[in-house]
Formats: structure tokens, sequence, C-alpha cells
């Protein structure tokens, strides 16, 4: 059975939606006939839609975006993400920044994007991250944001019906593909493995002055090559220097390698397609990411999320639901030690 919808006239917004799951999202309302915009710091390498360079963190600049709209049916807040950020030894200004990008901005997109879609009798989409579901060690205020956004979506749903509906995506352990024009990944530090389940697009350097210098997260997403192998663009963290981390809209969680194995440099990636070699090389040199952590077999790609996207967007009655997609989950590291197969 195959399920289409036809967005044909509808004025779609993806923020973050340059690359990852953001860049999915768009092409899947584009492919379903929508009028679709993407926003973000950076240009796409390719101008498939059409791009309004914004930071959704700062309100003037989610004014003058909203702002050049006549019509809008649909706000994907996509935009999101986090650099490894442990509470011992990260800096105040890069948690406020994480929680600025995660909650504030989506916050505010949707505030401002309000009256058009009230008009239209539109929906909102957020998209959420496992990590706001469960703890997330070295990701702590990113969970803690995602958690918060997880509940402005029900509130809003609640204050904003039935004129306009909103609803949540938990996006789970999910890989994506480099395109033709990405240049092939920088991988991490063999100590660390960058961390986010979910979305995105900003800057995470002291731009206000002199200083520590914080990885760049553009949403969800890598800049450069997407959500594989955590760069933090033109930043230094912990002492490795990582290129053009963007979270837009992809779920990056280095915290999150239940039962997996880890490689070295010259490691082997096994798994039982592709997709997985991709997602071992993301999740920083962790290959074991196929049944043993996700009951699926499979982490979840863009399209799992732009499917979640195009249904919950199109009319209808359902506000205020959470809609996993994980894949069923993570499995417990307790249930490979019941079964003595916790050594990998």
């Amino acid at each position: 059975m195959t399920v289409t919808y036809d967005y044909t006239g509808k004025s779609v917004l993806v923020t973050g939606g340059t690359r990852g799951i953001g860049a999915g999202i768009a092409a899947a309302f584009r492919a379903a006939g929508a009028d679709v915009t993407i926003c973000g710091r950076t240009p796409p390498a390719r101008a498939e839609h059409r791009f309004v360079r914004a930071d959704v963190r700062v309100f003037e600049e989610v004014e003058r975006l909203i702002s050049s709209f006549d019509r809008l049916d649909v706000v994907i807040n996509n935009a999101g993400g986090t650099p490894p950020a442990p509470v011992n030894g990260t800096s105040p200004r890069l948690h406020a920044r994480i929680i600025e990008l995660n909650l504030t901005a989506p916050l505010l997109v949707s505030q401002c994007a309000y009256p058009l879609l009230a008009e239209s009798g539109g929906a909102i989409v957020m998209i959420g991250s496992a990590s706001g579901t469960r703890p997330s060690p070295a990701t702590s205020a990113y969970g803690a944001a995602k958690a918060g956004l997880h509940h402005l979506s029900r509130c809003l749903a609640a204050e904003w019906a039935p004129l306009v509906r909103i609803n949540t995506v938990i996006v789970g352990l999910t890989t994506i593909q480099p395109t033709p024009t990405q240049a092939a990944p920088t991988q991490a530090a063999p100590t660390q493995a960058a961390p986010t389940c979910g979305a995105s697009d900003p800057d995470w350097s002291d731009r206000d002055g002199p200083g520590r210098h914080e990885p760049e997260h553009h949403g969800a997403e890598h800049h450069g090559p997407e959500h594989h192998g955590p760069e933090h663009h033109g930043a230094e963290h912990h002492g490795a220097e990582h290129h053009g981390a963007e979270h837009h809209g992809a779920e990056h969680h280095g915290a999150e390698h239940h039962g997996a194995v880890r490689h070295g440099s010259d490691r082997h990636v096994s798994g039982r397609d592709e997709s997985n070699r991709h997602g071992s090389d993301h999740y920083g040199g962790w290959s074991n990411l196929d049944g043993r952590a996700i009951p699926a077999g499979r982490m979840a790609t863009p399209a799992d999320v732009a499917q979640a996207c195009l249904w919950l967007a199109a009319p209808g009655y359902v506000t205020g639901a959470e809609v996993r997609v994980d894949g069923g989950g993570e499995i417990p590291a307790w249930t490979h030690l019941v079964s003595g197969d916790a050594g990998g």
C-alpha cells in the first residue's frame, strides 16, 4: 500500500532545512506539491527550495523570516541540535545557546507564524528527540530543552485549538547518507561521540566578543557531511577541532550507544545495509547500531521522519500528539546482560 499526500498550493516552512533531516522533510513536501521555504544561517549547496537566511534564535530575524510570507500553511520546527556538552566543564554560554536553539527558537517561530497559520487553518510540527524522553548524559541541556519542546507543543496545541494544530515527531537514532555534493566526513576524536536525537542551524561561537569558540551546530545536521561524523564548523571542542557541525533535524547521539561495539579508526564497519554503515560513521565509530540497539533493525532515515511530518501536517483532528519515529525505541543494555551478549 502506498500513501500519498497532495500539498499543491500549500506554503510550507522548514527551519534548518538545508541539510540532514530538514532537507529530507523539505524534499518530501516539495514532492507532494508544496511551495517550500527553508531557512538557516548558511545557504544549501543546491538551490532546490526558496531559501531565507535567518538565525531562528533571534526574534528580529524570525520576524523578518515570517514577514516574507503572504500565506503559510505548515511550519516544521526542525532547527536544533547540540555538540557534546557535559555539564561539568561546559561553559554556561554554550548551555544557554543550546537551550535557545532547541526550545526558545521553536517558540519564537511558532509565535510569529501563528497569525498566518490561524488564517489558513494550518499546522506546526515540532521535531523532538528521544533525548527529551530519557536520560541524555553528556547532552543534558539538549535533552532538557527537547523535553521542554515536547511540553511546549502540547501547551500550544491546547492554547491554539481549533485554529492551529501542533504535534511532535520524537526522533530516535537517525542516519543520513551524504549527497554527491558533500565532502567526505571529518571524524571526531576517538574519545568523543557527538550527541543529538532530533533536529537544526545556529552558531555556537562566541560572536559577541573574543573568548572560547564553541561548536557550531546548524540545526540537527552536520555542516558539510550531514550527520556523518561530528564536525563542528570552525570551532574547538574539548581539544578536538570539528568543522561544520550543524544539526538540522537529525538525531545525533553519541550518548546513546546501548550495547554497541566501538571500533578504532581502522575499523571494519559491518551492518545490515549501507544505511547502518553511514550511521556508524556518524556515531563516532559505533558500528553495531542495528538490531542490538534498535528493535526495527536499523536507524531511522530522513524519509521516515518526513512521512510522519506529511501525515501530521495534513488537515485532520489530531493535535497535541507525539509520534515516535525510533524503530521501537532503544533496546535496554540489561537485555544483553541477560542474554549473555554484553561483550559485543
